[in-house]
């Protein structure tokens, strides 16, 4: 198995988690961020971990803290088991992971970890991309 393949794998096994604010438990409950951080704990990384973030975090801060943890990549370049930044309300406040079939991420109205197909309206809200250090 690739390492993208390893990655993708190791994110789908959080498919079907509940969403919950700041979670951080696979099965139990977990946010777009938890789920990052999960799969880079999966991957034997040590990721910084912030929490005592609202519901909705301030991009700035989001945006700061993925540029200083993960290595950014040319959007047009992303592959899956990039990391990607999405806008919700026209800030950057969102995070899921680039598979084979399209999106993986903790959706607060689905209420779970779910993947789905990059339509439209999703590219759209896509703002960057990032690849696990040591994994580009």
């Amino acid at each position: 198995m690739t390492e993208p393949d390893t990655i993708v794998a190791l994110a789908r096994r959080w498919l079907g988690t509940p969403w919950h604010h700041q979670g951080r438990v696979r099965g139990v409950g977990v946010d777009c961020a938890g789920l990052v951080i999960g799969v880079a704990r999966d991957l034997g990384l040590d990721p910084v971990d912030v929490t005592g973030y609202g519901r909705r975090p301030d991009s700035d801060d989001l945006v700061r803290l993925i540029r200083a943890h993960l290595i950014e990549i040319p959007l047009a370049e992303a592959q899956p088991a990039a990391v990607l930044l999405m806008r919700i309300d026209g800030r950057a406040q969102h995070l899921g992971i680039l598979t084979d079939v399209g999106l993986l991420h903790a959706y607060a109205l689905a209420r779970r970890v779910v993947e789905h197909r990059i339509d439209p309206v999703w590219a759209e809200r896509i703002v960057g991309a990032f690849v696990f250090p040591g994994r580009q």
